[in-house]
């Protein structure tokens, strides 16, 4: 099991978002976490993703108790242990592909050498190698969501989170970038959580969870 979450629990203000969620993922596992706009689904993927913390609850990743990291411990966990995948890419406008892929890497001490060899072998393995060079203006889309992808499988993550991956692609680039992440599940056994509105990946999934009023059913 990679990924243990127990009883968690978030508000914001007066306002209770997670009510007492519990949710375990294994390793390998590709997951869609699906539901209604407020259902509660960005606030848990936050929250696995350490980018925020619970009020009540427990969380384990890869074996460690997020609970016992202070932040700067909490910092360097996330960097290594979580690759993050969002809607609109969040690529750095100023760098390139290949820096962009990096940054993980440089943040983890990499050398520079060693960082644009994995970030070349990713944007390669992904079909993009040829945007290496390029910034992310001058890229489509789904080439911009793929570079993503990269810099999320820059530092050889335990857990990869994505929120709407797909939702600002057409369906072709869609259809590609599911695709593309079952192919590493397969090949990388990276394991996905997925929060999602695409019916069709919700679909092929392992596993899809509902989320209603705060909680999972």
């Amino acid at each position: 099991m990679i990924l243990k979450a127990s009883n968690i629990y978030k508000s914001y203000g007066n306002l209770p978002i997670l009510k007492g969620v519990e949710l375990s993922v294994n390793k390998g596992e590709i997951v869609s976490i699906v539901g209604a706009s407020g259902a509660g689904k960005s606030t848990l993927l936050h929250i696995i993703g350490t980018l925020d913390r619970p009020d009540q609850g427990n969380l384990q990743i890869n074996g460690t108790d997020i609970n016992q990291l202070n932040e700067r411990k909490l910092s360097s966990f996330r960097n290594q242990h979580i690759g993050f995948i969002f809607q609109f890419h969040h690529l750095l406008p100023e760098f390139t592909a290949l820096e962009n892929v990096c940054i993980p890497a440089f943040i983890q001490g990499v050398s520079p050498k060693e960082a644009t060899r994995r970030g070349m072998e990713l944007l390669d393995r992904l079909g993009v190698e040829g945007r290496a060079q390029h910034k992310p203006a001058a890229m489509s889309g789904g080439e911009q969501q793929r570079v993503s992808v990269a810099r999320a499988l820059m530092n050889n993550p335990s857990l990869i989170l994505a929120d709407e991956p797909s939702g600002n692609l057409d369906s072709e680039n869609a259809a590609s970038l599911h695709q593309l992440f079952f192919e590493l599940r397969d090949t990388l056994n990276q394991t996905f959580i997925i929060v999602t509105h695409n019916e069709e990946l919700a679909r092929i999934s392992d596993r899809t969870i509902h989320m209603r009023d705060g909680n999972i059913f």
